[in-house]
């Protein structure tokens, strides 16, 4: 068994100012999301210039926090808004949805593409790579703020968490998250971005991985303690709201290269007519 590090989730205190990490974990995911976007905008086959990244990464952030908790208000505590709809805008007490910052961020970008005049999906392709870095981020944050932790275990791994009412070894499913669904989906998509793919084909494949490596980590992730479990006794809401993204994901996948193939015999039908 592992013991916690003694981190204290706040990290700056200046009288009655305290500024946590969790906070300052997500300046830290859009600071780097900044770079990195401003470094991919620089190969000529990408469709931001340099100067129009800052303006992404601002939508992005915009929707990732109304969404977020939106999300949250709506997939995981409804009763709770209902009883007091201004605990909506209480954000410092907690509650945010990744499933619920993910919409808010397709309809932030779809604004912003909109905007600008550049195709949809081949926007959502250059955003979906600045997520993952931001995802590491915030699950250090929560594995820093003691919150999201994981199921009670027997293995060597485990660690009692010190606001853990019942001290109980549990999974750091925070650190597992951030391992997957941070740094091991980066390194997929940044790979695979090396050169030009099909329209949809990155977000898409963002998406399965997200879904997959969410919906197993759930497995290792306490369950909300006013939710539980949802379907067949052993299904967590999490892992319900994965199914829908690994779908969606394999459909638009597998329907870029499909069209990819097509216009590329479109294009050699009408090079070969024009040379007769």
């Amino acid at each position: 068994m592992f013991s916690y590090p003694e981190i204290d989730p706040v990290a700056i205190a200046i009288g009655p100012l305290e500024v946590h990490w969790y906070g300052l974990m997500y300046l830290l995911a859009f600071a780097v999301a900044l770079l990195l976007g401003l470094w991919r905008a620089r190969l000529s086959w990408t469709v931001l210039q340099p100067k129009q990244v800052e303006d992404l990464v601002f939508y992005s952030a915009v929707g990732v926090i109304i969404g977020g908790r939106l999300g949250y208000v709506l997939f995981y505590n409804f009763p709770a808004f209902l009883a007091d709809p201004l605990w909506l805008f209480r954000l410092w007490e907690g509650g945010m949805s990744f499933h619920g910052g993910l919409l808010g961020t397709v309809i932030a970008i779809l604004l912003y593409a909109r905007k600008i005049g550049k195709p949809f999906l081949r926007v959502m392709d250059f955003a979906a790579l600045l997520v993952p870095t931001g995802l590491f981020f915030g699950r250090l944050g929560n594995f820093i703020g003691q919150e999201l932790w994981g199921r009670p275990t027997d293995s060597a791994w485990g660690m009692v968490f010190p606001k853990d009412p019942e001290q109980l070894n549990r999974h750091a499913s925070q650190l597992y998250e951030a391992f997957l669904e941070g740094l091991l989906i980066a390194i997929v998509l940044w790979f695979y971005a090396r050169k030009p793919r099909p329209t949809a084909a990155l977000s898409s494949l963002f998406l399965i991985l997200y879904g997959v490596f969410r919906f197993v980590v759930e497995f290792f992730r306490e369950p909300d303690a006013h939710i539980q479990f949802d379907l067949f006794g052993w299904m967590t809401r999490g892992q319900i709201l994965c199914v829908p993204m690994v779908v969606i994901g394999l459909i638009f996948f597998i329907g870029a290269y499909i069209h990819a193939s097509s216009s590329k015999e479109e294009a050699v039908t009408e090079y070969d007519g024009a040379k007769k």
